[in-house]
């Protein structure tokens, strides 16, 4: 049997001449623009920066070294990596802490409460000797503080 109706024939787009106008268009307004030295920058009135006598460490974590040299609490040896005094007990570190920090309300210092403040023990270490550390830094009021696997 025969199919009577129409042929179907494809529909589509001459994209060439379309392509062509497009870069016309393009090459005319490139051409007809006229960047002038005044448009490239403009007046912005920016307050003048303050310099701070103490600079905030806000990227890099406070690390704290622990170590045990005895069975006893006052046998903790420990140590603050960075350019900071020595700092080998417990309670010389909550001073160090307390010193350095950064309250917002004129107190000038290095750190702010949240500062990262990273506990990394030995492999000997003995848990009250870390578990001290941490609380010298919890004493000194600081909220981000974590533990680091042992070394």
């Amino acid at each position: 049997m025969k199919k009577n109706g129409f042929k179907q024939g494809v529909i589509g787009l001459n994209l060439t001449s379309m392509i062509d106008v497009v870069f016309l268009l393009l090459i005319y307004f490139m051409v007809a623009t006229e960047f002038k030295t005044s448009e490239a920058a403009f007046a912005m009135d920016l307050p003048e920066r303050i310099e701070q006598s103490s600079t905030l460490f806000d990227d890099e974590p406070l690390i704290i070294l622990v170590d045990s040299a005895g069975e006893e609490i006052h046998d903790v040896r420990m140590s603050v990596l960075g350019p900071w005094d020595d700092v080998q007990t417990p309670e010389a570190l909550r001073a160090f802490l307390y010193k350095n920090v950064a309250d917002g309300f004129g107190k000038q210092g290095y750190f702010t409460l949240d500062h990262p403040i990273v506990i990394r023990p030995a492999k000997d270490a003995h848990w009250e000797h870390v578990l001290a550390v941490y609380n010298a830094a919890v004493h000194a009021k600081y909220t981000n503080i974590t533990l680091d696997e042992p070394t």
